[in-house]
């Protein structure tokens, strides 16, 4: 399949609702609707981080695949309009982008800014939050819901110094067990809400986990790690242990509103 081709605002890989889980992977594809063309890039540009999250289709669909539990998969490229942010994010639709100026999405005519996000932002959230509420009437309490993201290793000149990062707001009933388990590993560098905060207005988490009272982890993966094919599988079968341990604890299940430091921001 051409990686750039568009065929829908996300992708659904059933697993059984029963088990508890959903993963979200927001940025795994850099799809373009062919009545945007490139937006005015170049075709090395969708090879960067900036189009997509390098490696996460990967990761992601070996996770479920692993685990049994549904998934639901952004279908286009950030650089369209970013699922993960807020409506009212100025980053939803970027103009420029490490470096890039995006030619298509400037000028940006308010009709042209709603009807993506009536087309693409909106289909892959109403597909996330239709999982999601899959899950929780399954199990009659709340969705352990685990986003897969990865990052660029370096970034407007600056090197990153982890392998992973694990980003959260005040629930940190996921998070948590992940950072201390991934630092118990001894050779990696743990980002505790690096390299970006996990407490973001209206992004994925915060409308389908934090408003709602769920548990929740993002996981942030180096790219360079991952963009190979046993990269990818191998940070899968890692996380699947992982994920595994967190769904049994006795409490993970429970809905518990901790609020948001978004709140005060």
């Amino acid at each position: 399949m051409n990686a750039l081709r568009f065929t829908s605002p996300f992708e659904l890989i059933p697993g059984d609702p029963a088990t508890g889980v959903v993963l979200i992977a927001d940025h795994a594809k850099r799809a373009l609707p062919e009545a945007y063309g490139a937006l005015g890039l170049p075709a090395s540009e969708f090879e960067r981080h900036i189009a997509y999250d390098i490696g996460v289709e990967m990761v992601t669909r070996t996770l479920s695949a692993k685990l049994g539990v549904p998934a639901v998969l952004g279908g286009f490229s950030r650089l369209l309009i970013d699922p993960n942010r807020g409506i009212n994010d100025p980053t939803l639709i970027r103009q420029i982008y490490d470096g890039t100026i995006i030619p298509g999405n400037y000028p940006l005519s308010p009709e042209e800014r709603q009807n993506r996000i009536d087309q693409f932002y909106r289909p892959f959230h109403d597909a996330v939050a239709a999982a999601v509420d899959g899950v929780e009437k399954a199990i009659g309490g709340a969705p352990l819901i685990i986003a897969i993201h990865s990052f660029t290793p370096s970034l407007l000149g600056r090197k990153r110094p982890w392998e992973v990062g694990i980003l959260w707001d005040i629930d940190n009933r996921a998070a948590s067990p992940l950072i201390e388990t991934l630092r118990a590993d001894g050779e990696l560098t743990v980002g505790d809400n690096e390299p970006y905060d996990g407490a973001y207005p209206g992004d994925t988490m915060h409308q389908h986990a934090t408003t709602r009272g769920f548990p929740y982890a993002l996981v942030e993966i180096r790219q360079d790690l991952i963009a190979g094919q046993d990269g990818a599988i191998g940070w899968a079968e890692r996380l699947s242990l992982m994920v595994e341990a967190i769904n049994a604890r006795p409490d993970i299940h429970q809905v518990k509103h901790f609020g948001s430091r978004t709140e005060h921001m």
